[in-house]
């Protein structure tokens, strides 16, 4: 016993250089832990988690023992459950749990686009009409449908309109994405609609100073490249999408060359590197060169436009990443010592998982991480290993932007099919062909453009800026119209993402020869993936629509309508169907013989007997006639809390349905009882 506690003090001690890379898996670890849980943790156990952490954390600085840094295991993870659950009760506010029509009015604090291609704007400071404050949402979001043109939304502006307001809807289907939750960290109480004109209550007052500068340069951006260009370059330059339709972001989507939207870190990079590069060539021009450490005069200064940039995009996940390690390269410039490590992915990881953890559950943390580990894993490899990049600089740029994409493009590939139900099969020729011009052309015509913009000079930056989007652009509609450019992909289980990102992480981090251990997890989680299977049936909450499996695909009981739940029922199946082609399996395979689906209160209001079939779901509440009915029955009537359902069919012919809440489970987003408890109902005179 003795020697085998003395192995594994030596590995511990042979790890000592790379164990940091841990620090934000293990934070992680316990982050995904409370999000796992299907009941909400008491307050108190997460007071006492905390606390454990910090006196084992407290334990592990004064202990001279080789088993220390396992004591740092456990208190990072019990950190991190303790993180996630303080953040949780952070953030909490009312939820409209009842259907609100009449007066909304608020202070415009975001402005974006549906998935239905509207405007849509948040509001905080929210007032509605016999609403009492303590139970009136912290923030709201409006998708403006009016035909009638009302003002244009601008940021700080107190507006009023008349909408339709509701709690924000949960899964599509059980153990699908939980909306609830992603409402609940963004501090949505309500989301909604409105038909009417938008109209002024107020003036911006002070404050949201950024968001008003950042929609006056993504307006003068719009205003000089006008269209579509316009609209890409004002996402580049200021992270505003909102003038972005909904076709442009499809053929990005399909082609792989969505990042290229997004501000992060291969836009971030190549700020700082334009400007680096820039101040020292100036400051080595000039006198000051003779004197002065430029180097890292140029490093303090594009820190300082990092920072602006940063600022400027509105600072979401990929951004806060990228800035991170482009503040940590930068530093290390200025102290003399490495600029790009995984410890730098490790701080930065730990910096945005403390700041807002709920961020290590969405597609944006995943991806960038899982790209930027990649990246400087692969090339640190060549770095210190025997591959050499060749000398010649034009095929070492070649050969680095090919390298690059296939890492980052392989290194995402897992999420973005896990997320997006999908594999962009052309994706590398796409990203060859556009991403050098982001570094040679598009960054410093942009950063050009904003430093000529006061002298009314911008159009000298953002004419070539135009050129290379409108190339890019190009690109990607012609990719995403070539056959097989899209590959749907089944939705696995929810092990499988943590399995293989825990898997690869290893191999990452872990030094020696056991780091090849890891593919063991990832192939376990490959195999679960290919041996995955979706649910017989999928009925939707209050029972707008249902979904039967088929050999050729899922048939859905109504060709139109509930089109966004079709859309994610029909992507998670993984058959490149789309609502119509699913709708004919409805009839092709006489579903309605044994599964019925009653739409409407008049359709309801008709119903009288189950006929042959074995289970019938109805949108509203059916007619009670006579004896009890011999098929099973779905309805508003006999279900009072109707979320989404799943069914399978056993070998008996019985049908089991699982219900969201079920596997969600009862937690500060969903549950009303602890929502209740925390809010205090107030007395309110409509609904």
């Amino acid at each position: 016993m003795a020697r085998v506690r003395q192995g594994i003090a030596d590995i511990i001690l042979r790890q000592r250089g790379a164990l940091f890379g841990f620090v934000p898996v293990l934070l992680a670890c316990g982050i995904g832990l409370y999000f796992s849980f299907r009941i909400e943790p008491p307050v108190w156990a997460l007071w006492l988690s905390g606390a454990a952490g910090a006196a084992l954390l407290l334990w592990y600085l004064v202990s001279r023992s080789a088993y220390a840094p396992l004591i740092c295991a456990l208190a990072l993870v019990a950190s991190g459950l303790a993180l996630a659950g303080a953040r949780a009760h952070w953030v909490a506010g009312p939820v409209l749990d009842w259907r609100y029509y009449g007066p909304v009015t608020g202070r415009i604090v975001a402005i974006d686009r549906s998935a239905s291609d509207a405007v849509r704007i948040t509001l905080d400071r929210v007032w509605l009409t016999d609403v009492a404050p303590a139970r009136t949402p912290l923030r709201v979001r409006l998708s403006l449908h009016g035909k009638v043109p009302g003002i244009a939304p601008a940021p700080g502006m107190i507006v009023m309109t008349t909408a339709h307001l509701g709690p924000p809807g949960g899964a599509v289907e059980p153990g699908g994405f939980d909306f609830r939750r992603h409402a609940w960290f963004l501090r949505l109480g309500a989301v909604g609609y409105s038909r009417a004109p938008l109209m002024l209550w107020d003036r911006p007052e002070g404050g949201q100073w950024v968001f008003r500068i950042r929609m006056a340069l993504s307006a003068r951006v719009q205003a000089a490249l006008p269209g579509k260009t316009g609209a890409f370059a004002a996402a580049i330059i200021t992270g505003d999408r909102s003038a972005i339709p909904q076709d442009i972001l499809t053929a990005l989507r399909d082609t792989n060359l969505a990042h290229l939207l997004a501000i992060s870190g291969l836009h971030m990079g190549l700020v700082s590197a334009f400007v680096f590069a820039a101040l020292r060539l100036a400051l080595l021009l000039g006198p000051v060169g003779l004197h002065w450490p430029v180097k890292k005069i140029a490093a303090a200064g594009a820190l300082a436009v990092s920072a602006g940039y940063l600022a400027l995009s509105g600072g979401n996940i990929a951004t806060e990443r990228a800035f991170i390690m482009v503040a940590v390269m930068l530093l290390g410039i200025m102290v003399d010592r490495r600029a790009i490590s995984l410890r730098a992915v490790a701080l930065a990881a730990v910096i945005v998982l403390v700041l807002r953890p709920e961020a290590l559950m969405g597609p944006g943390f995943q991806m960038s991480f899982a790209a930027t580990t990649g990246l400087v894993a692969v090339f640190g490899a060549i770095r210190d290993g025997p591959l050499r990049m060749p000398r010649n600089r034009i095929l070492n740029g070649a050969l680095s932007v090919a390298l690059s994409s296939a890492v980052a493009g392989a290194a995402t590939a897992p999420i973005a099919m896990v997320h997006f139900n999908q594999i962009a099969q052309f994706g590398l020729l796409a990203n060859l062909a556009t991403v050098p011009l982001m570094g040679i052309l598009i960054i410093p015509a942009a950063v050009l453009a904003v430093l000529l913009m006061p002298f009314g000079l911008d159009m000298l930056g953002l004419w070539p800026m135009g050129l290379g989007l409108d190339w890019i652009l190009h690109v990607a509609d012609t990719v995403a119209d070539w056959d097989g450019a899209v590959r749907p992909v089944m939705t696995p289980q929810p092990a499988v993402l943590p399995v293989i990102a825990l898997g690869a992480l290893w191999t990452v981090i872990w030094t020696g020869r056991a780091r090849w251990l890891g593919a063991l997890p990832v192939a376990l989680a490959a195999a679960l993936w290919i041996t995955a299977t979706r649910p017989d049936i999928l009925i939707a909450e209050g029972g707008k629509l249902v979904g039967v499996m088929t050999p050729e695909g899922r048939a859905l009981s109504r060709a139109k309508g509930s089109g966004f739940i079709a859309r994610v029922w029909l992507e998670n199946d993984g058959h490149g169907l789309d609502q119509a082609r699913a709708a004919a399996l409805w009839e092709a395979h006489g579903i309605t013989d044994d599964i019925r689906h009653i739409h409407g209160k008049r359709a309801a209001a008709a119903f009288r007997d189950c006929g042959t079939a074995r289970l019938i779901v109805a949108s509203a509440a059916l007619p009670v006639y006579g004896a009890e009915p011999r098929c099973r029955i779905i309805d508003k009537g006999r279900n009072t809390v109707f979320d989404s359902l799943s069914a399978r069919r056993e070998d008996s012919g019985e049908i089991t349905l699982i219900r969201a809440r079920d596997v969600s489970g009862a937690r500060l987003w969903n549950d009303k009882a602890m929502r209740a408890a925390r809010f205090p109902k107030a007395t309110r005179k409509t609904q």
